[in-house]
């Protein structure tokens, strides 16, 4: 078992930053990927960002050039640096971890971004 603590979300304005943490505990060993979705008001949750364990990454287009995904092994969290947000980038950000069994979600971090 893997048990996820998320942390970070918030409200800011537009142009505004936050930075999300996502701590993982527990069989943390097997874990390979670490990645962030966002499911925006009346929307489907999407893949925001992801980052392997040798840490090769993947970004959505819509926040490539803003958002930097980090993880640091040692302390078994995954970080999601968000710079430039829009309003559009509001929605309940969600920490998610791939092992080599099963997949976990973390509870999910509010974030609201205001024009």
């Amino acid at each position: 078992q893997v048990q996820l603590v998320e942390s970070g979300g918030g409200l800011v304005q537009a142009g505004g930053s936050l930075r999300l943490s996502c701590a993982a505990s527990g069989r943390t060993s097997s874990i390979h990927t670490m990645a962030w979705y966002c499911q925006a008001p009346g929307k489907q949750r999407e893949l925001i960002a992801d980052i392997t364990n040798d840490g090769g990454t993947n970004y959505a287009d819509s926040v490539k050039g803003r958002f930097t995904i980090s993880r640091d092994n040692a302390k078994n969290t995954v970080y999601l640096q968000m710079n430039s947000l829009k309003p559009e980038d509001t929605g309940v950000y969600y920490c998610y971890v791939q092992t080599v069994w099963t997949t976990y979600w973390g509870q999910g971090t509010q974030v609201t971004v205001s024009s």
